[in-house]
């Protein structure tokens, strides 16, 4: 099966390494616990935070120069052993080999010609690395004990991923030796190159993640020297910062959703040879086959031979992209920056606004999107602005008027304006709440593309610059679409245009995606229901002093829970106390648990989550141009499966 296995020390830097003590590393791993478990910072102060927990980390790292494990040889040595292994397991690896691509790196390159829709690649449930699998290893005693192991399976699959990488024996070292050495998630950036994200709706989620994967480290860092549980795992000699960013972030760009074996539930799993696969813009068509108990694909296109063979990760923006996934995707069709909107419960007219957007399946409250297709409005947000500016007599009239209930399938369509004063609100509103969300940014988007062509740029720099950029570019989009579509409808206030009227006849024209309402509203980044922004119309007017930043309370990425990113209530304590129980029976004695603990390893990986027929994709809000779909497939033996979009309902995992 390919050349044997072999672990050497992997120096993580230059010089020897400096001698230290366990209890000196000890105390060093007790204050970056305690620090990345306090109370959350005031706003404002999280980058503060991040520098903090950075410095502590880095002290930690310096420490343990020279400690981290790898294999000998390139990472390209082993793909021989993959596809063998794969072929042994079972696996189709006839029509494709694993190929580089120059800047897009590793791929699968197809080596003969594949149809679209063609099964060209399966991969049965043996060769995935899954939270069952950790289950029935020597995690097992652990995760039996450990509530945070039980709560997040993405932990598990990361720790799981350490402990198989250390055991010569692992039946998993074919793949776990095709691995990147090292990601491009915002994990491995310097602190400059973070820099270059501040103001960007991306910054929370980084410095959550950087926290979050810091806090997770310390703990299980305690746990794995101290609990009775542990002391059988492969990773006390050896497990150092560096090794579990790299578990993390290989988490992080590859897990996916399957079902279980009995179809009863979803798991988190790594998938051998298919997370080779690049991302392209099309459709998912991935299913997984529970009769057959294997993941399968089907090809997206046709392929000719030695072009390379690409899956569609999912709807993801490329804020998404950059955290989860270590790229930034230069014709993302599906690209979008956030947008908090919410009716001030302190309006007069809130009660009736609030209710006519309950009939429409749409919160008074929540999170939307600017897209960056044409037009940058989906009917959900189209619907609520609409709302979000009717006048009393408006808000009336679809509330009690004639065909009040069939009225409110028309917020979302653009055939039918409330009004044309209404329109013109609305669309000046979109203008004047853009151009504040561009004024945030300490860049224009020339300095940026200036900066882009310095040849001596890094690489991460620049992924974080094309950020900044094309957010940047979809609310200048926005600006000038809103500005168009201001200056169109008060042409037609202007020239006495008569307004289309509703007809109960009419509704024929609703059946369309766009305009289908009331839609329940999911919201894309799953926030907490009560982060809101309160707004008043009075931020409509579009003059200058209208148009100060400083005026505005809320803005791009100021929000305490992105992503399913929890911070720590609080007050909350730190270290769950053992009970009597525990203390004279080690056995049963159960690992501390810290509050908000949160790997932030959402099903946003690499490739994307796997869908079976027994787990149907929850609503979301999607680009205008295309919401959810799902890819009809011919059934194959007893179930078959259907191809969906599972992008939007990733797992929650929360802290416990």
């Amino acid at each position: 099966m390919g050349k044997k296995s072999r672990v050497k020390t992997q120096k993580s830097g230059t010089g020897a390494t400096a001698a230290v003590s366990p209890k000196e590393m000890m105390n060093l791993i007790s204050e970056l616990l305690q620090k990345c478990s306090s109370t959350a910072p005031s706003p404002g102060k999280e980058w503060e935070e991040y520098v903090q927990i950075r410095a502590l980390v880095e002290k930690i790292r310096k420490k343990q120069k020279g400690m981290s494990v790898s294999f000998e040889g390139t990472r390209e040595e082993f793909f021989s052993e993959l596809m063998a292994w794969a072929t042994e397991c079972g696996a189709s690896c006839d029509c494709f080999e694993i190929s580089n691509f120059a800047d897009e790196g590793y791929g699968l390159k197809a080596i003969r010609d594949i149809k679209a829709e063609e099964l060209f690649l399966w991969v049965p449930r043996k060769m995935l690395m899954t939270v069952e699998s950790a289950k029935n290893s020597v995690l097992g005693p652990l995760y039996s004990q450990d509530r945070i192991l039980q709560a997040m399976g993405n932990v598990t699959l990361a720790i799981h991923l350490l402990c198989e990488r250390a055991n010569p024996s692992s039946p998993w070292l074919p793949y776990i030796k095709t691995l990147p050495a090292d990601y491009d998630t915002p994990l491995y950036f310097e602190e400059d190159e973070v820099r270059h994200l501040l103001a960007t709706q991306a910054i929370q989620d980084v410095l959550s993640q950087y926290k979050n994967t810091a806090r997770q480290y310390a703990y299980f860092y305690k746990v794995i020297h101290t609990h009775p549980n542990a002391s059988k795992l492969p990773l006390k000699d050896a497990f150092t910062f560096d090794d579990y960013r790299w578990a993390v972030s290989s988490v992080m760009t590859r897990q996916n959703q399957i079902p279980t074996a009995d179809g009863s539930r979803v798991t988190l799993a790594l998938i051998p040879l298919w997370d080779m696969c690049n991302h392209t813009n099309g459709l998912i068509t991935t299913g997984y086959n529970l009769e057959d108990d294997r993941c399968e694909f089907m090809a997206l296109k046709d392929y000719k031979e030695a072009e390379q063979i690409y899956i569609f990760y999912g709807t993801r923006s490329n804020a998404e992209f950059v955290i989860h996934n270590g790229f930034f995707f230069e014709d993302n069709a599906h690209d979008r920056v956030k947008i908090k909107l919410g009716v001030s419960k302190s309006e007069r007219l809130y009660a009736m606004k609030a209710e006519v957007l309950a009939r429409a399946g749409i919160p008074a409250s929540s999170i939307f999107a600017l897209h960056c297709s044409e037009p940058p409005i989906s009917a959900q947000l189209l619907a609520f602005l609409r709302v979000f500016c009717m006048t009393e007599e408006e808000l009336r009239d679809y509330l009690v008027g004639d065909h009040a209930i069939n009225k409110i399938f028309t917020l979302g369509n653009t055939e039918f304006p409330v009004s044309w004063e209404n329109e013109i609100k609305l669309w000046t509103f979109l203008e004047t709440r853009a151009a504040l969300l561009l004024k945030t940014y300490k860049t224009t988007s020339e300095e940026d593309r200036s900066m882009l062509e310095k040849p001596d740029l890094s690489l991460h720099s620049r992924i974080a610059i094309k950020l900044r950029l094309a957010e940047k570019e979809i609310l200048e989009r926005a600006v000038s679409c809103g500005r168009a579509k201001r200056l169109h409808f008060q042409k037609q206030l202007d020239e006495g245009i008569p307004l289309p009227l509703y007809e109960e006849s009419d509704i024929a024209l609703l059946e369309n995606a766009d305009a289908k309402l009331p839609i329940i509203l999911r919201k894309l980044e799953e926030e907490d229901e009560h982060v809101q922004e309160e707004m008043s119309l009075a931020q409509i007017k579009p003059d200058a002093a209208g148009l100060d930043s400083s005026k505005t309370p809320v803005l791009n990425g100021q929000c305490k829970d992105l992503n399913g990113t929890q911070e720590d209530p609080p007050g909350s304590d730190a270290v769950v106390k053992e009970s009597e129980a525990e203390k004279h029976d080690p056995s049963t004695k159960r690992t501390e648990d810290i509050s908000g603990l949160d790997l932030q390893l959402e099903a946003y990986g690499r490739s994307p989550p796997i869908s079976s027929v027994s787990f149907p994709p929850a609503a979301s809000e999607s680009s205008p141009a295309s919401g959810n779909r799902t890819v009809p497939q011919k059934q194959r033996g007893g179930r078959g499966e259907s191809l969906t979009d599972r992008t939007t309902a990733r797992p929650s995992l929360q802290s416990c």
